[in-house]
């Protein structure tokens, strides 16, 4: 199949996971065009034959207060699926993709081309952005015209059905990871270069916007710090960090919380840290939990959203109520202080992540893809 698959390029999840999805497709003998405004970042220019890397200009002009993102999006998609005879066209992130997505499709029936469209929703386009007054009808509309609907996790699909009016099938397909890939890592660098070796390493990784809950994250580490020598790496980059660059400095705590940014070097950080912390207040499925899941880091989290489905209760970590700050510094230092427990959680959080291999999920995918292009064709 050829196929072609936008996405934000950035250091999100939905991009994340796009372009790990096309990399694998492409594995598979399929041709797959990226059609963004950048180069997703996990994306190398020449990993595979069949990956291709289509640029979304958006000219400057003045006129507009805001560019018309969809417009050249619209247009560079026709062009690429009229020149290229793509097969099937998957967006990811219902805003503003889905909608960019039928409006190429009204463009290319108009001139006798037809082509189905696979949407897939990720979260916060859902549970946040679109479900605003002002993008709601646009979202409904364009999640209910294409053609096959996928949700990373159930608890966002039911929050799909409650807060939209849709009448389109929408399929759970997970996120995934490549479990394959990271088992051939070796240990890429000294675990001196992150801390002594005494100290518990501890990780969060997201956008740090509000509802990841940075400060909670903060204050479960210093809890920590007073009970055992640890470390905390920061990874990401967002509005809330500023407040959290202040909060550490008043708590004396900058020789202990260092902040990394974001980074394409996620395994090296992960392969020594000993607990990941996710106490976000919305995630619909927590993607930098199952990574650190495939390395075989434990993970304590809120129950938002999704979590509950990738994070197993007492087996690849803990759970606790979004604010529940106390429980989740509690049962971090169950983990971290008894090291036979911590070596089962080790273990166990690899099993878990084994059940999103992307060995188990690409298929699906395909199946979908195939099901979308034979119901065009009768």
């Amino acid at each position: 199949m050829k196929i072609a698959i936008v996405c934000y390029p950035t250091f999100g999840g939905s991009g994340v996971v796009a372009t790990e999805l096309g990399i694998a497709l492409s594995a598979k003998g399929h041709e797959i065009h990226f059609i963004t405004y950048r180069q997703p970042v996990r994306l190398e220019a020449l990993q595979h034959p069949l990956i291709h890397f289509h640029e979304v200009n958006v000219p400057d002009y003045p006129l507009f207060k805001y560019q018309p993102y969809e417009l050249a999006l619209s247009s560079r998609l026709v062009d690429v699926i009229k020149t290229i005879q793509i097969d099937v066209l998957h967006v990811h992130y219902a805003i503003p993709h889905a909608y960019a997505a039928y409006m190429t499709k009204m463009m290319l029936l108009d001139i006798g081309i037809k082509i189905p469209i696979v949407t897939t929703l990720h979260g916060t386009d859902i549970t946040l952005v679109g479900s605003h007054p002002f993008y709601k009808p646009a979202v409904t509309f364009s999640i209910n015209h294409s053609d096959r609907v996928t949700a990373v996790s159930q608890s966002l699909k039911e929050d799909t059905l409650r807060l939209f009016d849709i009448h389109t099938k929408i399929e759970v397909v997970p996120n995934f990871i490549d479990t394959e890939k990271i088992n051939r890592l070796g240990k890429p660098c000294k675990r001196s270069l992150l801390a002594q070796k005494e100290e518990k390493i501890i990780t969060h990784i997201s956008n740090f916007r509000p509802l990841k809950r940075i400060m909670d994250v903060i204050a479960i580490f210093e809890r920590l710090h007073k009970e055992l020598p640890c470390k905390l790496m920061m990874v990401g980059e967002g509005p809330e960090k500023i407040n959290a660059v202040a909060q550490v400095k008043a708590l004396g705590l900058e020789d202990k919380i260092i902040f990394l940014g974001n980074s394409n070097e996620i395994d090296k950080i992960l392969c020594y840290s000993d607990l990941f912390l996710l106490p976000s207040e919305k995630e619909s499925f927590g993607l930098s939990a199952l990574e650190a899941m495939a390395h075989g880091v434990p993970v304590i989290s809120s129950n938002a959203g999704g979590l509950s489905e990738v994070n197993k209760e007492g087996f690849s970590g803990y759970l606790a109520p979004v604010g529940d700050i106390e429980t989740m510094a509690q049962k971090a230092k169950s983990l971290l202080t008894d090291e036979a427990l911590h070596a089962q959680f080790r273990t166990q959080a690899k099993k878990q992540a084994s059940l999103f291999s992307i060995e188990n999920v690409v298929g699906k995918y395909e199946a979908i893809y195939a099901d979308a292009i034979a119901s065009i064709r009768f």
